[in-house]
């Protein structure tokens, strides 16, 4: 019997691929089936409570009791503190009205809400309803790890976008996650980059924050956020016989433009915006192709002043945008002072 060596690859990926598909839709359902399953268990307790006459206590030696007989028949994952989760994502979630769906089969979780127990339990800890959504449908649109959605929270992504964006802009981050339509819908201000383990007394210069970024551009590329992919680094072109380098050039896919940026240790001066303007229209008139938009220039910085970024750029600028960079984790209630201190103006 003959022994195949070098199977076909595309044969082999064909098979592979639809063992993976499989395996991920059984995880899929294992999720779905557990948190909606959760979510009736929390109810049914909820609904329990109501009939005891002493609410506290009686729901004290309810859900002693319950773990007790639940543990003792199914094992573990049923303590006291388990079904008290499980009460607090129904109460969290019983308004959804988009929760649920029906069909023939009877009542079933919607998939919207396709994220496994981990997501939630971390998600009901958000008080915010529009903050939590906004995290909720993210967290589906990108394939989130659990990890990814607390770092994602951690460094504040939900406030630091709310700053950028009108009232209108704000309510659609709750109902739609963030919609990338045009330039300003991909900002964030400031960027945390506190994945490069640089602290605030750490001496680099510009080099090294660049050779940083690289070493770990897929961190980076999660922060930048939706469709950016990487070109290159200190891309050069020439112009009337000078040479200029690009610090870091990406292609944003949902925009389809270029998207140029520019790495300043210190704070930001109006000739930086000067040179990455001519940056952008050397980008737009020898790069770019005719069915790509027109060039995006980010000049990250340590600091920035932004009266002088506002007088220095046109108006109806929607192509080069400032904005900081920090290296640590912020403040979350210093984000939303400065949210307080936007809506008061």
């Amino acid at each position: 019997m003959s022994k195949i060596e070098n199977i076909n690859k595309d044969f082999y990926n064909k098979v592979a691929g639809l063992l993976k598909e499989a395996r991920m839709s059984v995880v899929r359902t294992i999720n779905k089936t557990m948190v909606y399953t959760y979510f009736e268990i929390g109810r049914i307790i909820v609904e329990e409570e109501q009939n005891g006459k002493v609410r506290a206590e009686y729901g004290k030696v309810l859900l002693k009791s319950l773990s007790n007989k639940l543990t003792e028949e199914f094992g573990k994952g049923f303590s006291v503190t388990n079904l008290k989760q499980m009460r607090q994502f129904y109460l969290a979630y019983e308004k959804h009205r988009d929760f649920f769906i029906k069909s023939e089969k009877g009542q079933t979780l919607s998939d919207e809400f396709n994220l496994s127990w981990s997501h939630y339990l971390m998600l009901m800890r958000i008080d915010s309803i529009d903050e939590r959504r906004f995290y909720e449908k993210e967290a589906i649109a990108n394939n989130w790890s659990l990890r990814e959605l607390k770092r994602q929270f951690n460094t504040a992504l939900y406030e630091r976008l709310v700053l950028s964006r009108d009232k209108k802009g704000v309510k659609q981050l709750a109902e739609k996650g963030q919609i990338v339509e045009a330039p300003q819908d991909s900002l964030k201000d400031p960027y945390v980059l506190e994945f490069l383990d640089l602290q605030e007394n750490t001496r680099y210069n510009e080099t090294d924050l660049e050779q940083e970024l690289i070493n770990k551009l897929e961190h980076f590329l999660l922060e930048l956020g939706k469709g950016f992919t990487f070109v290159g680094r200190q891309v050069r072109f020439t112009f009337n016989e000078k040479h200029f380098r690009v610090d870091l050039v990406f292609y944003n896919r949902i925009l389809q433009c270029f998207v140029l940026i520019d790495l300043k240790i210190g704070e930001i001066l109006h000739q930086d915006l000067g040179q990455m303007q001519m940056y952008v229209n050397y980008y737009d008139r020898k790069v770019k192709l005719s069915h790509e938009n027109p060039t995006i220039g980010i000049i990250l910085c340590k600091t920035k002043d932004d009266a002088l970024v506002k007088m220095t750029l046109p108006e109806n600028n929607n192509q080069i945008f400032a904005s900081k960079y920090l290296t640590v984790l912020p403040s979350k209630e210093e984000l939303k002072r400065l949210i307080d201190n936007k809506n008061n103006e």
